[in-house]
């Protein structure tokens, strides 16, 4: 062999073998699975210690948990989507606003009936279209909306709290007891929100949707609005959370709460943490059960989720993957860890050990978590639709007109109505 041949064969030797370690890398790539995460607390971190548990029963696949600020998968991703890139699964909130993004998993699942029923209540939240059947993740958790009560101020009143089956009315007049004895500033305080109003309308036996499907001002509404402008005009509520802003900004009842000025707020469990901060040992404090009204005992429901994505390279790991995550052991842990509510049924209904828990946290969660099996189907529907604001904002902006006296609550209504019309009339065009 001549000195040039030789240099031949070694230069074609070398080729083979940057070839074959290029697709070797091309291999790798595809068994990769992308996550891209944000989180509240330490949910990417959790994620990441499942996914080496997952990497380890499924040798040859690689799963990278990118943890990104919460703007940019607000901001940034959707950019990306509509590119045609992105990774192959995201934690979102905007779950509607994105689904025509979505990658439908099923085709690719061992076991599609675990995901209808533990995660079935949710999945239309998920869903391009009405009535859709494909299987595009599941939520990571849940958040509710729900009452807390500053404990303290009961028993300095001496007065028992109302069992879990009370309804809105027997806790105001609990609650306006404790506020007379204890010369609190207000019984109650609800978050200056169309979201929260909506699980005591419910609760009250607003059916939110008509026979069509569309939004409809009915009876339990009325009712609702009712209660609220009276308990507003004999000083049960406290008149700065709504009263204090214009329009339909929100604005929370909880730092009045944390401040003492009020007996009971309605928000929700995203709180737990704050007030288990800004609380301290200053007072007790509990969640309690969604208080009931004629139709059921609500909050609504909301929350962040698992989804594939169609810039998925990778769709049958990145089903894997999700299964994996999905798996009730798994969930439990992650559940647990990150101190959230499950959307797992069966978990929701066997409760969930919340280890890193402080005791007020731990129980609060536990409140929470035992109200999924009470949510309304209603709350989960007006939760998913597309058009929900259309209801919510004008409620605020125009209960309050209510009261601060601006308006009647018959014109307050009709006002509601006709602004709930324009605004999904403009959303559809």
């Amino acid at each position: 062999m001549s000195k040039n041949e030789s240099m031949l064969q070694g230069h074609t030797y070398k080729l083979l073998a940057a070839a074959l370690l290029s697709a070797g890398a091309l291999s790798v790539q595809a068994q990769e699975v992308r996550v891209m995460c944000y989180q509240d607390g330490v949910e990417c971190d959790v994620t990441a210690e499942l996914a080496k548990k997952f990497e380890a029963q499924n040798p040859g696949v690689k799963v990278v948990v990118d943890t990104v600020p919460y703007k940019t998968i607000v901001e940034q991703l959707p950019v990306q989507l509509a590119a045609g890139q992105g990774p192959d699964i995201a934690r979102v909130t905007d779950l509607g606003g994105l689904s025509k993004f979505y990658m439908d998993i099923s085709p690719n699942l061992k076991d599609r009936k675990y995901f209808d029923t533990q995660f079935g209540s949710t999945a239309p939240w998920l869903s391009p279209a009405a009535g859709d059947k494909g299987i595009y993740g599941f939520m990571s958790q849940l958040t509710m909306t729900g009452p807390y009560v500053n404990k303290t101020l009961f028993d300095q009143a001496k007065v028992a709290l109302p069992g879990p089956k009370a309804t809105w009315d027997e806790w105001a007049a609990a609650a306006n007891k404790v506020a007379k004895a204890t010369q609190t500033k207000a019984a109650m305080a609800w978050d200056r929100s169309g979201h929260r109003f909506a699980g005591p309308a419910i609760s009250n036996g607003a059916a939110i949707f008509d026979a069509k499907g569309d939004l409809v001002l009915d009876a339990g509404y009325k009712t609702t609005v009712n209660k609220f402008v009276g308990w507003h005009k004999d000083g049960t509520m406290l008149k700065e959370v709504w009263a204090g802003s214009g329009g339909s900004t929100y604005a929370d009842s909880i730092g009045e709460f944390i401040n003492g000025n009020v007996v009971m707020v309605l928000s929700g469990s995203w709180q737990i943490n704050r007030l288990q901060k800004d609380i301290g040992t200053k007072f007790d404090w509990e969640a309690v059960p969604n208080p009931c009204g004629t139709a059921a005992c609500t909050g609504i429901p909301g929350g962040a989720a698992w989804v594939a994505l169609k810039t998925s390279k990778s769709p049958k790991e990145t089903a894997a993957f999700l299964s994996f995550m999905a798996a009730e052991a798994n969930y439990a842990d992650f559940i647990a860890k990150t101190n959230n509510i499950p959307a797992h049924a069966g978990l929701a209904k066997k409760g969930v050990n919340y280890t890193s828990a402080q005791p007020a946290a731990k129980a609060a969660l536990g409140v929470f978590s035992g109200g999924v099996a009470n949510l309304s189907p209603v709350a989960y529907k007006f939760q998913g639709y597309k058009y929900n604001r259309a209801l919510m904002l004008p409620t605020v902006s125009r209960v309050t007109q209510a009261v601060v006296g601006e308006l009647s609550v018959d014109e307050a209504l009709n006002k509601i109505n006709a602004d709930m019309q324009d605004a999904v009339k403009q959303a559809q065009k």
